[in-house]
C-alpha cells in the first residue's frame, strides 16, 4: 500500500455520480420538454422531408435517449477506473 497517496474518499465518487446523473436527467428533461412544447413551431423545419417534430417523436428522441445512456455508461466506467486506481486495485474493465 502506498502511504504517500491520499486515502480514498467514497463520498467523492458518490458526489461525482450524483452530479453526472443530475446533469443527464436535466438533459433528458430539457430535450423532451423542448420538442413537445415547441412542436408547432418546429413543424416549419423539415428533416429528410418530414417535419422535425414528427421525426423526433417517431424516432429521434430514442436516439437522444440512447446517447444519454451511452454517456452515462462511459462516464461511470471512467469514474470506476479512477476509484480503482486511487485504491490501488487492478482494473479489468474493457
Amino acid at each position: 500500500m502506498d502511504h504517500g497517496a491520499p486515502p480514498h474518499d467514497p463520498g467523492n465518487q458518490w458526489h461525482r455520480t450524483r452530479r453526472m446523473t443530475a446533469w443527464l436527467l436535466a438533459l433528458w428533461f430539457l430535450a423532451t420538454f423542448f420538442f413537445i412544447y415547441f412542436a408547432r413551431e418546429l413543424d416549419q423545419v423539415h428533416l429528410f422531408g418530414w417535419p422535425i417534430s414528427f421525426y423526433m417523436a417517431a424516432q429521434g428522441m430514442m436516439l437522444v435517449y440512447l446517447a444519454i445512456v451511452v454517456i452515462y455508461l462511459r462516464r461511470m466506467r471512467r469514474i470506476e477506473q479512477l476509484v480503482r486506481r486511487e485504491q490501488g486495485e487492478p482494473w479489468h474493465g474493457e
